[in-house]
């Protein structure tokens, strides 16, 4: 417990890293179940509460930023997290889509706070050098908090599918209450008005250069249109494996508690065989050969893609699970190796962090735009369609 009683800024941190990720996967694990199981969205429904999240947290990034920024890194953070309980309360307690329509807007915008704040706090106090340990360290500790919830959220939601989402939103504001308590913040520089404005010129700046240079270089043009169609295909197949999955296989048949038991455990499946995976990519070589890393993405977009389509196709539980497991696995371990790919393909390093900002933006504008076509889809035709149509939007990835 002394571990959690400490103000010492560097373990404070690894606390929070670990109990947010903790908390998030106690909620997640349960969170789609219980929208098609006990709120019964429907396809269309499903896909625009994603879209409502994404939209969230797309409009609200930069201005939640001038908080951190301004006022305190501290203030932004707490609030962040006392939003995402609040968001994930409304969500657990009152099972209507109008709720959870709600619920990603409050908790999307509790992101947004804390997103790009806790890791600027955290160098801020104690420096840049010790900070990219405590980057790493912090992962770890998310990853076995991910570990430790899905088994514990399986238990809860055995009793009620809903009570790990509540429970999950009254830790989390928890979380906010132990960081007022025990967050440090001692060195924090707010800006003025003059620096806000040189940052927003200077990020202007850097927006021009990308688009420059992304007008003279076709290779930077083929980087933006492959985050735009993984955008596009990802956000329909995130919102409705579960749908399909049940749909598929005939698995409404069965009882809350059985159904919470296989989806909890599928994703522990996931999560397990992912850590293992990344394992291995961090001990090998990989990292240091461009064009080996290339055939990698290459070789797991095309898994992904074929598997995608294996899931729609299938009718056996067995085959759904395995499908399912390959394309979310490859995904995980894809995400590294994507991020230092890119890292060695653009050369300038004063353009890198703005480019891996608005290509996180483009990868946004693909869900907004592309989950509510497959949502129609599902709505018109079937799920089975909508998942083959979101395995048509990542082929161009393919040939780019």
């Amino acid at each position: 417990m002394k571990l959690f009683s400490t103000k010492n800024p560097y373990q404070v941190y690894i606390n929070t890293c670990f109990l947010a990720q903790f908390f998030f996967t106690f909620i997640f694990t349960m969170n789609l179940l219980y929208q098609v199981q006990i709120v019964k969205l429907t396809p269309i429904e499903l896909v625009l509460v994603g879209t409502v999240l994404e939209l969230t947290v797309f409009l609200f990034e930069i201005p939640t930023g001038v908080i951190s920024d301004l006022k305190s890194r501290k203030l932004s953070i707490v609030m962040g997290y006392c939003l995402i309980g609040a968001g994930f309360l409304v969500e657990g307690l009152f099972p209507f889509f109008t709720a959870v329509m709600i619920s990603q807007v409050i908790w999307g915008i509790g992101y947004t706070l804390t997103s790009g704040s806790q890791q600027a706090w955290i160098a801020d106090e104690i420096g840049e050098e010790r900070a990219s340990s405590a980057f790493i360290t912090g992962a770890k500790a998310g990853n076995l908090g991910q570990m430790i919830a899905i088994p514990l959220s399986i238990f809860t939601g055995y009793f009620m599918i809903n009570l790990p989402i509540v429970i999950g939103g009254l830790c989390m504001i928890g979380l906010s209450i132990y960081l007022i308590l025990f967050m440090k913040e001692e060195n924090f520089q707010p800006l003025d008005k003059v620096n806000r404005t040189s940052t927003w010129a200077n990020m202007k700046g850097n927006m021009k250069k990308i688009i420059v240079y992304s007008r003279a270089n076709y290779l930077m043009r083929l980087l933006f249109l492959i985050a735009l169609f993984v955008g596009f295909y990802s956000e329909g197949f995130d919102r409705l494996w579960i749908s399909h999955f049940f749909e598929a296989s005939n698995l409404t048949a069965l009882s809350d508690q059985s159904l919470v038991i296989l989806v909890g455990g599928v994703q522990f499946v996931v999560v397990l065989l992912s850590f293992t995976v990344l394992h291995y990519l961090n001990r090998s070589y990989i990292h240091e050969q461009l064009k080996l890393i290339y055939v990698s993405l290459f070789i797991g977009s095309c898994l992904i893609l074929s598997s995608l389509i294996g899931f729609a196709f299938s009718t056996s539980i067995i085959g759904l699970i395995v499908f399912y497991i390959l394309i979310q696995v490859t995904r995980q371990a894809m995400y590294p190796l994507e991020d230092i790919w890119l890292n060695k393909l653009i050369p300038d390093s004063s353009t890198r962090a703005t480019f891996f900002s608005v290509k996180g933006q483009v990868d946004a504008i693909g869900q907004i735009g592309g989950g509510p076509v497959i949502g129609f889809i599902a709505s018109g035709f079937t799920i089975k369609a909508a998942i083959v149509a979101s395995a048509l939007l990542l082929t161009p990835v393919l040939f780019l």
